[in-house]
C-alpha cells in the first residue's frame, strides 16, 4: 500500500511517501514562499528522489481543512488534479487530526492550535491509545479561552502543537490549569507524513472519495465574506454599537486584538496592571463582544492617549472617532485640559482622524517605533473647557 500525502493548510508546505509502515520520502518547508510556488516541485524532487512512478500508488491523502483559505486551494486543486489524471481516489485528512497525529504515540492529550486570527483557533482535542485515535473534541473553529476551558475541565495533561501555540503561549501559561508542554520543532507544525500515515488508516475502513467530489472544508466563511456580512450588519443595525468602560472580562478579547494588529502588543497582564491604575480604558462592544478598544494614562490635568485600535472587519465605520470622542469627553469631565498621542508619521489615515478631532502636530520623535523602525509624529489636543 503506496499512498502520496499533501499538506498546504498552513504556512507549512508538505509532502510525502508513505508505503505501508514506511516513510519513503518527505519534503516539508516551512517559509515565506507561496505554496503555489513550492508544492509541485517538491513533489517532483520527492519523486525524483525515490525514483517514483505516480501511477504506483494507491490514493492520495490531503489535509482538508481547516486552514488558510488559498492554502486549501492549493492543495486541494493539486490533489484533484493528480486523482483525476492517474486515476487515483483521495483520501481527505481533517487538518487538525492530521496534526493531532504528529503526536501519535503520546500519554497526554493532543491539542492542536493553529491561528484562525479573528481572535478563533481551529483546533480539537484528542486522547491517543496504542496509537488509535480517540477524538475528545472534533476539530472545530472558537476562541482561545474557549478550548482552554474545556481543556481545564479535563483530568490529563496537554500536549500543545501548531502555529497557534506561540501566539497563544502567554494566555495558556495565565489560564490552563492542567498540566501542560509545548511539542518539539519537528513535531509541531503540519506533516504531510503524518496525513499520509492517517491515509493508510483511512483507505483501510473505506474512507475513500473521487477527485470529482473533493470539496475542502473550511469551516467557517472567508474573511472577506465576513467582513462584508459584517459590514452589512452593522448598516442594519448600528444603534448595537456599544462605547463604554473596559471591564476584566474584556481583557481577553482586546489582547487578542492587540496581536492581530500591533507589532508590539500588550499582554493579558499588562491590562490587568493598568486597569489597576489610573487608566481610562474604552472598549467598543457588539452584543457585549470587543471589536474596537481605547486607552489613556491620567496625570493631573494631562492625558497619554496609548493604543487606538478597531478589528479590521469593523473599520470604515467610524467607530474609531465614536471611540476617542468619548475618550476625550470623559476626559473633560475629569479635568484633564491637554492630551498627547504618538502615531507612525507613515499612518495618514489616522493622522486625518486626530486632526478632524482637534489634535495638532506638536514635534517628531526620531525612530520612535520599532518592527518597523519609523519615527513617530506627536500629537497633541487641548480642551477648550
Amino acid at each position: 500500500m503506496k499512498l502520496l500525502g499533501i499538506d498546504s493548510s498552513g504556512l507549512v508546505a508538505s509532502v510525502a511517501v508513505v508505503e505501508d509502515g514506511n516513510l519513503l520520502a518527505e519534503y516539508t518547508v516551512n517559509y515565506k514562499k507561496t505554496h503555489s510556488q513550492t508544492l509541485l516541485p517538491m513533489l517532483d524532487a520527492v519523486a525524483g528522489m525515490i525514483e517514483l512512478d505516480l501511477d504506483t500508488i494507491d490514493a492520495i491523502a490531503v489535509a482538508g481543512g481547516p486552514g488558510s483559505f488559498t492554502g486549501l486551494r492549493i492543495g486541494s486543486a493539486t490533489a484533484k488534479g493528480l486523482g483525476f489524471a492517474l486515476g487515483k481516489p483521495l483520501i481527505q485528512i481533517p487538518t487538525v487530526d492530521g496534526l493531532a497525529y504528529n503526536l501519535c504515540l503520546a500519554r497526554s492529550l493532543v491539542c492542536p492550535l493553529m491561528d484562525a486570527r479573528r481572535n478563533q483557533v481551529y483546533t480539537g482535542l484528542y486522547q491517543f491509545t496504542d496509537g488509535t485515535m480517540e477524538i475528545r473534541i472534533p476539530q472545530c473553529a472558537v476562541g482561545i479561552e474557549e478550548i482552554i476551558s474545556k481543556i481545564n475541565g479535563q483530568d490529563s495533561p496537554v500536549i500543545f502543537l501548531g502555529d497557534g501555540a506561540p501566539v497563544y503561549r502567554s494566555y495558556i501559561e495565565e489560564n490552563c490549569q492542567v498540566a501542560y508542554t509545548f511539542a518539539p520543532a519537528h513535531l509541531n507544525k503540519q506533516r504531510a507524513a503524518a496525513v499520509a500515515s492517517l491515509g493508510l488508516l483511512y483507505y483501510r475502513q473505506g474512507k475513500l472519495q473521487d477527485a470529482a467530489f473533493h470539496r475542502p472544508d473550511y469551516l467557517r466563511l472567508s474573511q472577506a465574506e465576513r467582513e462584508r456580512l459584517a459590514k452589512q450588519e452593522a448598516v442594519r443595525q448600528p444603534a448595537q454599537l456599544e462605547i463604554r468602560r473596559m471591564e476584566e472580562q474584556d481583557i481577553p478579547a482586546v489582547a487578542r486584538m492587540e496581536q492581530q494588529l500591533f507589532s508590539s502588543p500588550w499582554s493579558e497582564k499588562s491590562f490587568h496592571e493598568a486597569l489597576g491604575q489610573d487608566v481610562l480604558f474604552l472598549v467598543a462592544a457588539r452584543q457585549d463582544m470587543p471589536v474596537g478598544y481605547c486607552g489613556m494614562y491620567c496625570s493631573q490635568e494631562e492625558g497619554e492617549i496609548t493604543n487606538v485600535a478597531v478589528l479590521d472587519a469593523f473599520q470604515g465605520q467610524g467607530i474609531g472617532r465614536r471611540m476617542l470622542g468619548e475618550l476625550l469627553r470623559q476626559a473633560s469631565v475629569r479635568g484633564i485640559r491637554r492630551v498627547f498621542l504618538e502615531v507612525r508619521v507613515s499612518n495618514s489615515k489616522a493622522i486625518r482622524l486626530y486632526e478632524s478631532l482637534g489634535f495638532q502636530n506638536c514635534g517628531i520623535r526620531k525612530g520612535f517605533y520599532a518592527f518597523p523602525r519609523e519615527d513617530g509624529m506627536v500629537m497633541q489636543y487641548t480642551s477648550n473647557r
